[in-house]
């Protein structure tokens, strides 16, 4: 099992909007490819700036053959997507990680 984790931080002035616009729109766009079996979504309860707070996006692949085909397939324009609509407002990284057995 491989863990496509994406961490933002979002400024406070767009959380409302960022959260609804994930929940409706982002989440079922990157799901909608077939690639994941889940996902799940989580507020940072210590995000460490008042200014802004920390959300992690996580979707679950079978393997890393899922998750190359992904990228190769659909990253770049849904990234491009949540950059256009907030830029600087939410500031990604990614990480991956192998269930250990």
């Amino acid at each position: 099992m491989i863990l496509y984790n994406i961490t933002f931080t979002v400024s406070n002035d767009v959380e409302e909007d960022f959260v609804q616009w994930m929940k409706e729109t982002h989440i079922p766009d990157i799901f909608a490819t077939g690639l994941f079996l889940e996902h799940k979504f989580f507020r940072l309860l210590n995000s460490p700036d008042d200014n802004a707070t920390n959300y992690s996006l996580q979707f679950f692949a079978e393997s890393t053959a899922k998750l190359i085909e992904y990228e190769s397939r659909f990253a770049h324009a849904l990234r491009y997507e949540t950059q256009a609509r907030y830029g600087e407002n939410a500031m990604a990284f990614r990480t991956l990680m192998e269930l250990v057995k």
